[in-house]
């Protein structure tokens, strides 16, 4: 069967980034069909390489020293080590980059024009390139300087003001999200706005640098509660795992473990309310609509808590299901990739990887981009540290002389 011709097929992408926003951009890239060339420390290499447990397991069921972290953003790409402290090592990026289309990094601000890396650098020899900078703070303003990450991030930009449990109550305080999603969704931010960039030099012909900051970016998605504090001057509280807005859309003691109840409008109400042989608890006119579920949140809680304990979570999912009430189980992550949805959709991807060091394959997450005529690939697992290093100064032009010379200079 013919692969179908990726989106970005024939796009050259040079990623400097390490860690997780910078990474989680390029692997973006590199699942619609970009040609990613990670370049990492030789002996270090990325910062996650190191960032366990838990390790990767050879084919035999032998713990490594290559932590699991690293291979959550770094799929598709190939790697090569180049120490950009060494004149060789610099210019070899300069040469890498000269042929680029996107450039990805995550150094302090003005940390590569040292090395004659940065925007306004490789702009002269390649005027097409787009530049990509992450960092905490940004380009600009008097914290740029300062190195940024997710946690600090999180707290900063009130994240956490609103993640947890109240003050009071057991285990209330703030909390920072369970994933780094401030890198997360920085990488893809990142992405789109490379995306932007690319079509824009369609019809210019130029490159541009974009400036991602994580900053920017965990004030942006707090969404509906930044624009509530802007326009209503409130200032938005912990309220656990209840929604501020929208009720009953909370997790409930179940019979047999919890059960979260979504429902979002007054109709998935009224309908919930039949189901449960209560149909008069939508006609009481403190109920009747949301802003009165809201206002009487508590009144209502009083009569759901012992409602949600008569059936087990799965008979609350049978009974809710077919009536267009979104309800569903809380899972652990094992229990999440057991899901039949999730098997449906594929979300399990193993893939083969030959890198002689006894990993023959690795585990990831699809994509959850799903085009219909041009889906992205898993067409290379993560690859270990500097596996392509040969393979890519050889598409360079360099003999295998001068790569044995680079490599004993110790720029590669």
């Amino acid at each position: 069967m013919t692969q179908p011709i990726a989106p970005l097929d024939g796009i050259k992408v040079l990623d400097l980034s390490r860690v997780l926003a910078g990474p989680w951009c390029a692997q973006m890239l590199g699942d619609l069909g970009a040609d990613v060339i990670k370049v990492e420390r030789p002996i270090a290499g990325d910062d996650t390489r190191h960032w366990g447990p838990p390790y990767l397991h050879t084919d035999d069921g032998e713990k490594t020293d290559q932590a699991s972290y690293y291979t959550c953003c770094n799929r598709n790409k190939r790697s090569i080590t180049i120490d950009m402290a060494t004149p060789e090592g610099q210019a070899l990026i300069v040469e890498l980059a000269r042929d680029a289309d996107i450039l990805v990094e995550n150094f302090k601000v003005g940390g590569l024009k040292a090395y004659g890396l940065d925007y306004e650098s490789l702009k002269k020899i390649n005027p097409r390139l787009i530049y990509c900078s992450v960092t905490g703070f940004g380009q600009t303003g008097p914290y740029a300087p300062r190195a940024g990450y997710d946690l600090m991030v999180q707290a900063m930009s009130g994240m956490m003001s609103i993640t947890g449990h109240p003050d009071g109550e057991p285990g209330g305080g703030p909390l920072k999200v369970g994933v780094a999603v401030t890198d997360v969704f920085t990488g893809i931010f990142s992405c789109s706005s490379i995306l932007a960039a690319l079509h824009a030099r369609h019809r210019t012909g130029e490159g541009q640098h974009i400036d991602m900051a994580l900053l920017d970016v965990g004030m942006s998605v707090l969404a509906n509660q930044a624009v509530g504090y802007l326009n209503a001057n409130v200032i938005p509280e912990r309220a656990g795992n209840i929604h501020p807005s929208v009720g009953p859309y909370q997790d409930f003691p179940s019979k047999d473990g919890n059960v979260l109840l979504a429902i979002g409008n007054d109709g998935q109400f009224a309908r919930f309310c039949a189901a449960t042989g209560n149909p008069d608890w939508s006609q009481d006119a403190r109920f009747t609509k949301n802003s009165d579920r809201i206002i009487n949140r508590k009144a209502l809680s009083e009569l759901l808590y012992p409602l949600m304990k008569t059936r087990t979570t799965a008979e609350w999912i049978k009974l809710l299901e077919d009536k267009a009430v979104p309800c569903g189980p809380i899972n652990n992550i094992a229990e999440a990739f057991d899901d039949e949805q999730v098997k449906a959709r594929g979300l399990h991807v193993q893939t083969p990887r030959d890198a002689g060091d006894g990993i023959g394959t690795i585990s990831t997450v699809a994509s959850p981009m799903r085009l219909t005529a041009t889906p992205p690939v898993v067409r290379r697992p993560p690859p270990a540290m500097g596996q392509h290093t040969d393979e890519i100064l050889a598409e360079m032009g360099r003999s295998q002389a001068q790569i044995a010379q680079l490599r004993e200079s110790g720029a590669v």
